[in-house]
């Protein structure tokens, strides 16, 4: 039995692990805090393509194009860590209850463009890129351990003076927005999880698992619609600026060794979770099924669970409308 979750948990570092401090992201040496103001309605804006720093990072051009998606007004922030810098995309009204946003593996925060005008509506958004990855937050430091990811998520949320905030994690970032509750439950006052990766069960094997880790062992543009096919249930209802950029992050990502303690949470733990907690997955998921959604209903005392239809692992991209309804009501309820 240890010998296959050693086996399992290597499997997962080669499918789901990515960089510290990725070639394509801005440099480094940021000891400020950066805020740029956007003009009103500034969306749409038309990019500069030979702005010199999309020459330099092309990965930023891909990034921002994929923005321009959003179709909100939204403030970029930079915030500076004892890890590197926190890239967070801010938006909705100010007096807005907080909603902390953890996109997927080498998605980054642009990846919430088909939900992020819903959310953004009611809610205060704080879209969080990985450190770990592609995206504009930047690494500065060794990272190898769960907890100085938890702790870097932590410094974020302090210099927003944010007491009690709901969380929605997708994939690996539900699985981070787990373990951000699992630290101080008091602190959360609602939490999303939409298909977690290696949260509730392991993830299985199989061909289309097999497919994704050829992929991430070598990803070509040729192979990526095949691999987009294994995790969504209509790959031409994804924005092909998106998956441009999202192409881009795979071809920059590496193997980060602290994911090697990405691992389904015991009873225990979950047991703990004492907020509303809302699951949801794909009825063509290949991360999550129906067992995940019992060990969540049977575990966490306050706990939601949904089948989205006609949806795969990508379901808030899939079915965007029946998520985004869904979210709202649950973030309603009192």
């Amino acid at each position: 039995m240890k010998f296959f979750q050693k086996l399992i948990g290597l499997w997962l570092v080669l499918m789901v692990i990515n960089s510290c401090g990725s070639d394509i992201k801005e440099e480094s040496g940021v000891k400020v805090v950066v805020s740029s103001e956007p003009k009103k309605d500034s969306f749409v804006n038309v990019i500069d393509t030979t702005d010199p720093k999309y020459i330099k990072f092309p990965y930023l051009l891909a990034y921002d194009k994929a923005l321009l998606l959003w179709g909100i007004p939204f403030v970029e922030k930079d915030f500076v860590t004892r890890y590197g810098k926190a890239h967070l995309i801010i938006c909705g009204p100010e007096n807005g209850e907080p909603i902390v946003l953890l996109h997927g593996m080498n998605a980054s925060s642009t990846m919430w463009y088909p939900n992020i005008k819903a959310l953004s509506e009611k809610y205060r958004v704080y879209a969080i890129d990985f450190l770990l990855e592609p995206g504009k937050s930047v690494c500065e430091s060794d990272i190898n351990e769960t907890s100085q990811i938890v702790n870097w998520y932590f410094e974020i949320f302090d210099q927003l003076k944010l007491k009690k905030f709901s969380l929605l994690g997708a994939s690996r970032g539900g699985w981070i927005a787990t373990n951000i509750a699992l630290k101080d439950p008091a602190r959360i006052d609602k939490m999303i999880l939409l298909s977690p990766a290696q949260t509730f069960i392991w993830i299985r094997p199989g061909i289309k698992a097999f497919n994704n880790v050829a992929y991430t062992i070598s990803p070509k543009r040729k192979r990526l619609r095949n691999v987009l096919e294994t995790m969504t249930d209509n790959v031409d209802n994804i924005s092909q600026i998106y998956i441009n950029q999202y192409y881009m992050a795979t071809q920059e990502a590496t193997i980060n060794k602290c994911f090697i303690q990405m691992r389904p949470f015991s009873d225990k733990e979950l047991q703990t979770l004492n907020m509303p907690v809302l699951v949801l997955i794909g009825d063509h998921d290949i991360i999550n099924n129906k067992k995940s959604l019992e060990r969540a209903e049977g575990l966490i005392k306050d706990s939601k669970t949904g089948i989205i239809k006609n949806a795969g692992h990508f379901l808030s991209m899939d079915k965007a409308d029946v998520v985004n309804q869904i979210m709202i009501e649950f973030l309603a309820e009192k």
